[in-house]
């Protein structure tokens, strides 16, 4: 009997380090296409949620970018996105500033993005400098090494600063749904980095 049992034993172990190998080498590589801190911003185009095409790379040569990746629609509106863009909201006049525009990202299947966009900001207008552009299935989510691709997930919520020659001078990917940045802290860093 423990003979028999063995070779099922040997294959289950096998087959468990295999595929946590397979796991980690994924989890490597999303993470390793996540932009970093002194590389130059890969280069994206989305529609804003007023159907105008939105470039990264026009949008750094006039000003400091301070780009936001929310989680779109999981299932429901996420309460924590809400107060960061609320709270960044309360700052657009010291984000201007200090000579800063804000790129929000709302991710999500392509179906319906538009709409529940909309509904994210709750028919309400967004400040002058401020941007929400839609990434219909995750293209620019999974080009960027964000994508959350586990059940009612989407994207990493994350933050990133980029100055006008396009260089990353501030990246954070939260690992959950907490650990947002705080509107003080993208004030600091982008007075670090000056107009």
């Amino acid at each position: 009997m423990k003979t028999q049992l063995m070779p099922f034993a040997l294959s289950l172990i096998t087959g468990l380090l295999l595929g946590h190998t397979t796991a980690c080498s994924q989890e490597a590589s999303s993470s390793m296409a996540r932009p970093k801190m002194g590389a130059k911003a890969p280069d994206f185009k989305l529609m804003s949620i007023d159907g105008e095409k939105v470039q990264l790379s026009s949008m750094a040569k006039e000003s400091n970018v301070v780009l936001v990746v929310l989680r779109g629609y999981p299932g429901y509106q996420c309460p924590l996105c809400s107060r960061q863009v609320s709270e960044l909201r309360s700052k657009a006049s010291q984000l201007a500033s200090a000579s800063a525009k804000v790129l929000l990202v709302y991710p999500g299947p392509a179906a319906n993005l538009g709409m529940k966009a909309k509904e994210f900001l709750n028919d309400s207008s967004l400040p002058e400098g401020f941007t929400m552009v839609l990434d219909p299935d995750y293209k620019f989510t999974n080009a960027y090494g964000l994508r959350w691709n586990a059940p009612n997930e989407t994207a990493y919520p994350s933050t990133f600063i980029i100055d006008k020659t396009g260089t990353i001078k501030f990246a954070e990917v939260s690992g959950g749904h907490s650990g947002r940045v705080a509107s003080d802290t993208v004030l600091a860093k982008l007075k670090a980095i000056g107009s």
